[in-house]
């Protein structure tokens, strides 16, 4: 039996006894993955043992980069955020708060005021932030040499006119920035998770040309160039309340094309034929909601949730 041997538990049962083995430190590979991790996740290691916790706390490239979503956006307050972000010692790069709705103008401005070299702030569904708020910290960035690349602010309560053209005027005391690109509605809504998603503009609201509300203002695809790339029609151009756009393509969908679905997305007439419809009533889910989709007993397709509980109501 090696090192493993027997001992009598009683005389009718025999257990293996093997002896106790004491847990070493953890595999180096470990510390070369904590710059993958999320916040979230950094937080969860440190738990783990005291090399690690030692290796979170002290290496700074895990926190150059720091992007609060659920479930610990609802936690988090002033003083939490600025214990974090004190462990990238002046070096934040990217700080992503995501519907925060805890942080305020003072706690952010705090952040912003030590960490100097931020060149993407996402903060959108803060709404415990104020217009005036986001100006002050924009106009804190501004005053330092390195380029807001990417400010994100939508969400954001009492967003005026006024107020984005303030915002604007700071971050034009910064290097010229591109021309900015069009901001398509399905990649907007396919791109939702923060930590793989890229902005396509320095702002990512706008004034909508149709409500004159500030607001992400998307563009339309709806026509394309004889090379096969996008052109975005400017007539179509407007916020999520102006203008109905389909979520499978994203292009302007007319009032008289619009299909009835089994969801509360809009579908166009062509994005609708494509899509597979349920064996009872003929509606489609759009390929977001697709994972409400059940089973048909005596077909190949399926069925949506009511006719799956009319069914089952019948059965009874």
């Amino acid at each position: 039996m090696g090192i493993s041997h027997y001992v009598e538990k009683n005389e009718h049962e025999i257990t293996e006894y093997k002896p106790r083995v004491e847990p070493g430190p953890p595999h180096e590979a470990l510390f070369f993955v904590l710059a993958y991790l999320d916040v979230f996740e950094l937080l969860v290691m440190s738990e783990v043992c005291m090399p690690l916790r030692d290796a979170v706390s002290k290496d700074v490239l895990p926190w150059r980069n720091i992007i609060i979503e659920r479930p610990l956006n609802s936690r988090l307050s002033d003083e939490i955020l600025v214990r974090i972000t004190t462990r990238a010692h002046g070096r934040l790069r990217t700080l992503a708060l995501i519907n925060c709705f805890k942080i305020t103008d003072d706690g952010l401005q705090t952040v912003i005021e030590k960490n100097h070299l931020i060149s993407k702030l996402h903060i959108p569904g803060c709404s415990g932030l104020t217009p005036e708020g986001i100006i002050r910290v924009v106009k804190t960035l501004s005053q330092h040499p390195n380029s807001l690349e990417s400010l994100q602010i939508n969400g954001i309560s009492s967003l005026k006119k006024e107020h984005l053209e303030t915002i604007s005027s700071h971050l034009q005391m910064n290097p010229p920035q591109q021309k900015p690109q069009p901001i398509l509605y399905r990649h907007h809504r396919n791109s939702f998770t923060s930590r793989n998603k890229e902005s396509r503009r320095v702002i990512d609201v706008d004034i909508c040309p149709k409500c004159n509300e500030v607001r992400i203002v998307f563009d339309c695809t709806r026509a394309t160039s004889e090379s096969g790339r996008e052109q975005p029609f400017t007539h179509c151009r407007g916020c999520y309340f102006c203008i109905s756009r389909c979520e499978e393509c994203g292009r302007c969908v007319d009032d008289e094309e619009v299909e009835e679905t089994l969801c509360s997305g809009i579908l166009c007439t062509d994005c609708w034929l494509r899509l597979p419809k349920c064996c009872s009533c003929n509606k489609a889910y759009c390929k977001q909601h697709a994972n409400q989709q059940r089973s048909s007993p005596d077909t190949t397709g399926f069925l949506c949730e009511l006719c799956n509980e009319k069914l089952e109501f019948t059965g009874n």
